[in-house]
């Protein structure tokens, strides 16, 4: 579902401040994978991120989605394969706009001109149905503007927003990092529960060790910029936030080493 393959990324060429943000880093997720991806300040994973998403252009290697080479393509000619939550909630949604209005607009997304699905009573009603699965009382609220929302309640409408129209890839970027922890807990479950639904291929940075364990199926670590270790299986489900934060600032650590 996606391929990278060999990207590379120097920032601040022949300056005093040039730096390798990626270095050969060659990912493949499989449909339906949830992977994670960790890694301290500088590792590149916000980097990655954004070749994947077409905000960051790689000065060598490819991105594949599927069958398609998106490597030329900018952010807005990928956005038919890709949806993307930010870390704030505010850039997923339209602050002026109600709850309804905007999950009509993230409806219409991608959608040819003249195919796009009126907002009928029917469409209106699933969007209700859809919400009310959260458990956030967001269905009672369809007509309050998404401005008057708790963070948490915009970051679950950003994310249903988001797999409304079944993307190739949902990119989640750090997108309970400006919540407090009991509501980025129940931001995450509304996450687990978006992409096992849809069987979302999906990657996620985070810098919440918690979440890095106990969500997805796969565990990947950065470090200058590469992949140091991918985890999956039994190896995965064995990792213990301990070992994780080690490893951060061990380079002799097992998890360094450890292999897909």
């Amino acid at each position: 579902m996606l391929d990278t393959h060999a990207l590379h990324k120097l920032f601040h060429a022949g300056s005093p401040d040039e730096r390798v943000a990626i270095d050969g880093v060659s990912l493949q997720l499989q449909p339906g994978d949830f992977a994670v991806v960790v890694g301290g300040n500088g590792a590149g994973k916000s980097t990655l991120l954004n070749m994947v998403a077409g905000e960051v252009t790689p000065d060598a290697g490819r991105i594949r989605i599927g069958d398609e080479d998106v490597t030329p393509l900018a952010t807005h000619q990928r956005a038919r394969l890709i949806s993307r939550v930010f870390q704030d909630p505010s850039i997923g949604t339209a602050a002026a706009l109600s709850i309804e209005e905007n999950l009509a607009v993230a409806d219409r997304r991608g959608a040819r001109r003249g195919f796009a699905r009126a907002l009928t009573p029917a469409l209106a009603l699933e969007f209700r149905d859809r919400l009310a699965t959260f458990g956030l009382g967001l269905e009672n609220r369809m007509g309050a503007q998404a401005g008057l929302l708790s963070g948490g309640q915009r970051q679950a409408l950003s994310l249903l927003m988001a797999v409304l129209r079944a993307p190739r890839l949902l990119l989640l970027d750090e997108h309970t990092a400006a919540l407090d922890p009991k509501t980025a807990e129940t931001v995450m479950r509304v996450t687990r529960q978006v992409v096992q639904e849809a069987r979302l291929t999906t990657l996620m940075v985070t810098h919440n060790m918690h979440h890095a364990i106990s969500h997805g199926n796969r565990l990947i670590m950065m470090k200058q910029g590469r992949i140091v270790a991918d985890l999956r299986g039994e190896r995965k489900q064995t990792m213990t936030v301990e070992r994780l934060i080690a490893a951060f600032d061990d380079e002799s650590t097992e998890l360094t080493h450890a292999q897909p």
